[in-house]
């Protein structure tokens, strides 16, 4: 079981198409072949993105279904607590609760979309930045 931070990006996609990379992953969270690591904040931007209605549109959810999901996704959560914090690490302040999770989790990889907004920071700390398809390469069956 590989121990990964998923970026909301991942989720986001994940959710929108059935097709992809991230659809796989999610269904690997529900086999247990993954197991995400969560801060709190970072689960509170899980549900404050998913449930924008832009997202419900395009993946076909209700606000209501949607939080039936991220409910049931919390349960195949593993929760991770911010002991250090290393800010600033990032251009963009909203990625740093996906870094701290990683970091303070010490997650086998971080899984993103935004490679490039993780890669120079997450060598620091000796973290992999993975795509999807890198996260389904490393769990083949």
């Amino acid at each position: 079981m590989k121990k990964v931070v998923l970026d909301t990006s991942v989720l986001t996609s994940g959710l929108r198409s059935r097709f992809g990379a991230s659809y796989v992953v999610l269904r690997r969270v529900q086999t247990g072949h993954v197991l995400p690591l969560v801060t709190t904040a970072l689960f509170l931007e899980y549900e404050a993105v998913l449930t924008r209605q832009e997202h419900l549109t395009a993946s076909g959810f209700t606000a209501r279904e949607m939080v039936a999901f991220l409910d049931a996704f919390a349960g195949f959560c593993y929760p991770v607590e911010v002991h250090f914090s290393w800010r600033p690490q990032l251009r963009d302040a909203n990625d740093e609760m996906v870094l701290e999770a990683a970091v303070n989790g010490r997650a086998d990889a971080l899984v993103t979309f935004n490679t490039v907004h993780f890669t120079a920071a997450a060598a620091r700390f000796h973290l992999p930045i993975w795509l999807p398809q890198r996260l389904l390469q490393e769990i083949r069956l």
